[in-house]
């Protein structure tokens, strides 16, 4: 087996020039560095360098996995339509679900997840209490039929993802099993490098009640969370409930005010010369069952999509037409007076407030000091909105920060959404049959990939942690040809990859600002500079790639001081 590996031999061919469709710095850097290659919308071929940093995301993955005595294995990819159908999940899963046929006409699902395949697997096979819990997991292909496939692997057609699934005979057992997990990658997002949270999520089309979800966070992460310094409590915006600070307009009598040219709660607040923490907003929607419907929420805030479908089903702000036929004014609704046949919705933040800033259903005109009770009753309080920067923590009352994060993985606790439906059912120690309890739990390998990049990038290229590098050392001779410099980096490689460190050597016939522009581009955590005028004084120069500083190291010290430092940083 070769010691080191010569760049002159590595499949990576690097870009000069940023790829004019890639939006995101690690799509744009991985193309750059040779490391994906479009095949076609969605779908990248991993080259060596990708899949050496990926082969070591999935063994750190393995290692935490073995810790908590979870088994791995394979399913196939492709899923019997009818276990889809078992669950309930074959047409409520959406277009996102990829289907064939094969030539006898079956119809098969290419898995985006494999729920319904390791129910089935087991359904037959754990019968009795006695063989409970058991965890199994895969990594494993999994394709989504994406509308706009973007970002590189952030959301392709096919990603590599680790997807498990716990088995227990209760609810304290899976309790267990979900903390080992959850535990589990809060280890592996650590010993990767990645700077994630731990947010509370909302389940989506996976289902169960108890779910967080592993963030990691980035500026170009598609998800927004708001989070406490204090306490550590975060959450998605789709699943956060928070403390608001609002502001009542003022105990007095009602009083109907002319308010000409209002189009937003912005222009409220000016005229008024209150903050828009003082106002109320009033959004009116047609639900799921065609109800007509208000909703009042915080003038500061935002509804929020997610929690208006839990309550509303599938819905839609009216239009123009659907408000003249309800008889309501845009930008001027309010809970007095409202016309008959309208359901009213009020966020549970509005309920300790006494007295509304709001419109008086009537053109140009609003109310201030509308008094709950006095003039307006409100029947349904709900949680509606989306927490934000400033909102205070629900844990322990702090303010809280808003990032953008980028999803990696997520635990989740089914209970018997799948065993029920899919009768997978087991003995209890009373000889009673009950259906299994199950947890579900997956790491996006390949966007995990990605998410380090967007979190180690700087103008010149990937910066790698150890832990996930391709190589750990990059020997960057000047001169190959030079007798003197290139027995020098060979024997430094060598000696390095004898302690067992990984070493990439750039042998290639390049000047040298060509090397040090790719040495920076591809990001090995640390280069080796062999010049001749160092070498003649006994040294040569290490950078690490992360900070930039440089040193002068004696040749004869170098493999043992590097190596140690490298080792000490490993996962």
């Amino acid at each position: 087996m070769k010691s080191f590996h010569k760049m002159s031999k590595l499949y990576a061919p690097t870009l000069k020039e940023d790829p004019a469709d890639a939006e995101l710095a690690s799509h744009r850097l991985m193309l750059r560095a040779g490391m994906i290659r479009k095949g076609a919308a969605g779908l990248y071929s991993y080259l060596p360098l990708a899949w050496r940093s990926l082969l070591k995301i999935e063994n750190i993955i393995r290692e935490e996995m073995d810790e908590i005595d979870a088994q791995e294995m394979l399913v196939p990819i492709l899923t019997d339509e009818d276990l889809w159908k078992q669950s309930g999940r074959w047409n409520a899963y959406g277009p996102e679900l990829m289907r064939m046929h094969d030539r006898h006409e079956h119809v098969y699902a290419l898995g985006p997840t494999h729920e319904e395949s390791f129910t089935d697997l087991v359904r037959n096979e754990l019968r009795s209490y006695k063989q409970l819990p058991v965890t199994l997991y895969q990594i494993q292909d999994k394709f989504r039929d994406e509308r706009r496939p973007r970002f590189g692997l952030m959301r392709g057609r096919e990603f590599i993802m680790k997807d498990g699934y716990s088995f227990s005979a209760d609810q304290e057992s899976l309790q267990e099993c979900y903390d080992q997990e959850k535990e589990a990658y809060a280890k592996i997002c650590d010993r990767i490098g990645l700077r994630a949270l731990q947010v509370v999520a909302d389940s989506g089309q996976i289902g169960g009640d108890t779910s967080v979800e592993f963030m990691a966070l980035a500026e170009s992460g598609e998800a927004e969370l708001v989070y406490c310094d204090d306490c550590g409590w975060a959450a998605d915006v789709e699943a956060a409930t928070a403390g608001v600070s609002l502001q009542s307009s003022g105990a007095g009598e009602l009083e109907h005010i002319y308010t000409p040219q209002i189009f937003t709660i912005e222009d409220l607040a000016d005229q008024l010369n209150v903050p828009t923490s003082a106002t109320v907003k009033a959004l009116a929607l047609v639900s799921e069952e065609s109800n007509k419907v208000v909703c009042f929420i915080p003038g500061d805030h935002e509804l929020n999509d997610c929690k208006a479908e839990k309550f509303f089903g599938e819905y839609h702000l009216m239009t123009e037409e659907e408000l003249a036929e309800a008889g309501l004014v845009r930008g001027f609704m309010g809970p007095v007076n409202l016309p008959e046949g309208i359901e009213v919705y009020a966020d549970t933040t509005l309920k300790d407030i006494e007295f509304w800033t709001v419109g008086a259903n009537e053109v140009d005109y609003h109310f201030l000091h509308a008094q709950q009770k006095r003039d307006f009753t409100i029947s349904n309080w709900v949680d509606l909105i989306s927490a934000k920067a400033g909102d205070s923590c629900p844990h322990c009352g702090a303010p809280l920060k808003s990032a953008r994060g980028i999803e990696v993985g997520q635990v989740f606790q089914l209970g018997t959404k799948y065993s029920e439906a899919m009768g997978a059912t087991f003995m209890d120690i009373n000889g009673r049959e009950k259906p299994l309890v199950m947890g579900c739990y997956g790491i996006g390998v390949s966007r995990t990939l990605a998410a380090v990049i967007e979190q180690y990038h700087d103008a010149n290229g990937i910066f790698w942690p150890v832990s996930v590098a391709p190589y750990e050392v990059e020997i960057v001779p000047l001169d190959v040809n030079d007798e003197i410099v290139w027995p020098v980096a060979t024997q430094i490689a060598a000696e390095l990859s004898e302690l067992g460190i990984e070493v990439l050597v750039d042998d290639r016939k390049e000047r040298p600002g060509v090397k040090f522009a790719d040495a920076d581009l591809i990001g090995m955590p640390y280069q080796v500079i062999c010049g001749k005028k160092a070498i003649a004084s006994g040294t040569v120069e290490i950078k690490n790639r992360a900070t930039g500083e440089r040193s002068e190291v004696a040749i004869s010290e170098l493999a043992q001081m590097l190596a140690k430092k490298i080792k000490e940083q490993r996962a």
